[in-house]
């Protein structure tokens, strides 16, 4: 499944600290570069961990797994990247801790590397205008389409350097609130929104997930193209179904499927990641199953 160009991940990598005193790899876009080496796509994983055990930790991630570090930064001064989780009235809460080390990804050598096929990158990892310079970096040499994964976690987002973004973007997923916090001023439901997003930043395809009820997609084509869950999927964990989500949407762009075969495609397997603890899965016949069943 391997047989065109790399998928390009630009983005954090971190650790979620929970208030047990158990913690998580994760951070969207690795999940989303785990879950595609798994399904034999070889990303090239654009990121910075520090020089501490914990970036230790991901580096060795990484090579058990069978991912390239080419592209993963070692920073001297700053720490790899965490995220504090609390729970508040039975609601989880998120403390991203800033300056952390994918907060400085840096351009150097990624302003002389031209890259092809699919770039995906979100909006987290931009709040730094260090990673932002390295972004615009890579996306000045990239030939090829653009994925924004937005993701609004306050206050680490700016309007501005968002529309930024999605004024670059061909494809992007966000989930029905952060429709309503990026189009407020539009009438008529969801629907609508959807298609006045669309055609402000002119995109070539945008997805809105809606958690239980599924997502929705429009694109140039003019059509809505929808799926929902399983009937009785059993739900675990929905830590992680955006990511998992998401990366069937790249593999599935990258591989030129039609769109109702990939939103398909990715409704069933984030249907089957949240019947699992934790946003990713460290065992291969997970995966084996659905490139056998897509071969």
């Amino acid at each position: 499944m391997n047989d065109n160009p790399p998928i390009h991940v630009f983005g954090e990598v971190l650790f979620d600290h929970f208030p047990d005193g158990s913690r998580a790899l994760g951070g969207a876009p690795f999940n989303v570069a785990w879950h595609l080496q798994a399904l034999g796509q070889s990303p090239r994983f654009i990121s910075r961990i520090g020089d501490d055990p914990p970036g230790r930790e991901i580096a060795a991630s990484m090579e058990a797994w069978g991912m390239s570090r080419a592209d993963l930064q070692i920073d001297r001064d700053r720490p790899t990247g965490s995220v504090r989780v609390s729970i508040r009235d039975g609601e989880p809460h998120y403390e991203i801790v800033p300056d952390a080390a994918y907060d400085f990804i840096a351009a150097g050598s990624l302003a002389d590397k031209t890259t092809e096929g699919v770039l995906y990158h979100g909006s987290l990892a931009v709040r730094n205008p260090v990673a932002r310079a390295a972004l615009q970096a890579v996306k000045a040499r990239h030939r090829g389409k653009v994925f924004v994964d937005v993701n609004l976690r306050p206050p680490w987002w700016d309007r501005e350097i968002l529309r930024a973004l999605l004024d670059g973007a061909d494809w992007v997923k966000l989930n029905e609130a952060e429709l309503a916090e990026l189009c407020p001023e539009s009438r008529g439901g969801l629907e609508a929104a959807m298609v006045a997003f669309y055609e402000l930043f002119d995109l070539e395809t945008l997805v809105v997930t809606r958690g239980g009820k599924g997502a929705v997609a429009w694109d140039r084509r003019e059509r809505f193209v929808a799926v929902q869950p399983a009937a009785g999927t059993a739900v675990v964990d929905t830590v992680g179904a955006g990511d998992a989500f998401v990366a069937l949407l790249l593999l599935g762009l990258n591989r030129q499927w039609p769109l109702e075969l990939t939103l398909e495609r990715a409704q069933s397997f984030a249907g089957a990641l949240v019947g699992r603890r934790g946003a990713t899965v460290a065992e291969k016949a997970f995966y084996r199953a659905f490139i056998d069943e897509w071969n």
